[in-house]
């Protein structure tokens, strides 16, 4: 099976972890590579359910990305 290109979202910035800015940022770090980590595994199941056919690539991370999104956000209220 072809391997799927999934783009990365998000500011290069928030994937860096340094001291100066304190465990709250850290933390946020880990918050954002574990939505991300979701969101992948996500698009790759809609990926999977169109049964492997490439063109959608986008489609499925913003659709996957609304779902995580909401399911966290529904959880924090």
């Amino acid at each position: 099976m072809a391997r799927v290109k999934i783009p990365r979202n998000g500011n290069p910035t928030t994937r860096k972890a340094t001291t100066a800015r304190g465990a709250k940022d850290a933390n946020q770090v880990v918050l954002t590579a574990t939505l991300e980590e979701e969101i992948r595994r996500r698009a790759y199941e809609l990926y999977e359910q169109r049964a492997g056919s490439p063109g959608n690539e986008c489609d499925d991370w913003l659709h996957a990305e609304r779902e995580v999104l909401a399911r966290y956000n529904h959880q924090g209220a």
